[in-house]
């Protein structure tokens, strides 16, 4: 009896999908810029921060290649890669965004620069240099690569967080790190050190948005905790704190 081929793989869950992705993408702060010019190619080491609503934010000095490249023209892709399960750097979960970049204008600028530093605080010292400047990349789709022999294309829709839920966390963000920061200040050490293995030390939240946190240590350490799923209000938010607390606890 000849033996039956293999039983196709399931298809991927485009929401699960999507949310690996945001995972990927909030979590980055390193990735891969793809421009062109003149038909050639090219690749560069930048460093991203997301805003709520899932667009990237770079900032780029004119100096570099890649932005007189986004000049002449904003088509371009981010390559952000995760870790690899074990030798074989195939499996290591990865996301491609296809994008068009454009300029910050200055009148936005500010409150996204600090949310960008937020995210590497070490670049403080530059951010202001003259030739160095804001951009954003406004998403058009992604391709997932989940593992070996594991890819999706995501359209926008299955990509992006919910609309709502965004708007409602940025609404009450700031109020949500300023409590938490003045009153929660050993969950925040638990976090950190028992369940995402950072050093010890003073830990203060920077960020929130539906799919997780932002966190900011010793040293201008930073840290990304994930939330189990995603979250559409400031109750979503606290309770992920509580069970991230708990976990962190316990793992302590």
């Amino acid at each position: 009896m000849a033996d039956e081929p293999p039983s196709p793989p399931p298809r991927p869950d485009p929401v699960a999908a999507g949310a690996e992705a945001r995972r990927l993408l909030r979590g980055a702060t390193a990735a891969t810029l793809a421009t062109q010019a003149d038909g050639q190619p090219f690749a560069s080491l930048v460093t991203p921060a997301m805003t709520g609503d899932l667009t990237p934010l770079l900032l780029l000095s004119t100096l570099s290649e890649h932005t007189r490249h986004l000049m002449r023209d904003p088509r371009c892709a981010l390559l952000v890669t995760g870790l690899a399960d074990g030798p074989n750097p195939q499996t290591a979960p990865r996301v491609t965004l296809t994008a068009l970049a454009e300029q910050v204008p200055p009148a936005e600028a500010a409150a996204l620069k600090d949310r960008w530093l937020t995210r590497h605080p070490y670049a403080a010292f530059y951010a202001d240099f003259g030739d160095f400047g804001l951009w954003r990349l406004r998403p058009g789709g992604a391709l997932l690569v989940g593992g070996f022999a594991r890819a999706v294309r995501l359209p926008l829709a299955a990509l992006l967080p919910d609309a709502q839920a965004v708007a409602a966390l940025e609404a009450a963000e700031a109020d949500i790190i300023g409590h938490v920061n003045a009153d929660h200040a050993d969950a925040l050490a638990a976090i950190a050190t028992g369940l995402l293995g950072r050093a010890p030390g003073a830990w203060r939240l920077t960020g929130v948005d539906v799919d997780g946190c932002d966190l900011m240590g010793p040293d201008e350490a930073v840290a990304r905790l994930d939330f189990e799923a995603p979250v559409a209000d400031a109750d979503g938010v606290r309770r992920g704190l509580v069970l991230a607390a708990r976990a962190g606890r316990g793992a302590a």
